[in-house]
């Protein structure tokens, strides 16, 4: 269990994602992060139900199917004013940077 602020659930959210496991999480259970080369996030906008989410640090798509991308989505939409989530890559970019839908960087596309 971590502790967050009540006035800004989802930017504690992504803030403890980007912690990573801590030491009980990391050797008891063996739970691991998976970041695919961001190192956090600058900016956080939520308008709409659709959460907008800049990371920093330089994409490193793996191949694999699931990513950093379902992680912070599944992260954010258990808030309920949230019901879309943007996330864009080191450069701002976006597939679908329009319209009430999930999007992601072209780099995480598996």
């Amino acid at each position: 269990m971590r502790w967050a602020r009540s006035n800004m659930l989802p930017e504690s959210a992504l803030n403890e994602y980007f912690k990573g496991p801590g030491a009980t999480e990391r050797f008891s259970y063996g739970w691991i992060a998976l970041y695919n080369g961001f190192t956090g996030y600058s900016k956080l906008e939520i308008h709409d139900g659709v959460a907008l989410v800049f990371l920093t640090g330089t994409c490193t798509p793996d191949g694999r199917d699931f990513n950093i991308a379902d992680l912070l989505m599944s992260n954010l939409k258990q808030f309920p004013e949230i019901r879309f989530v943007k996330i864009y890559d080191e450069n701002g970019i976006t597939q679908n940077p329009d319209g009430l839908s999930d999007s992601i960087p072209a780099c995480l596309q598996p």
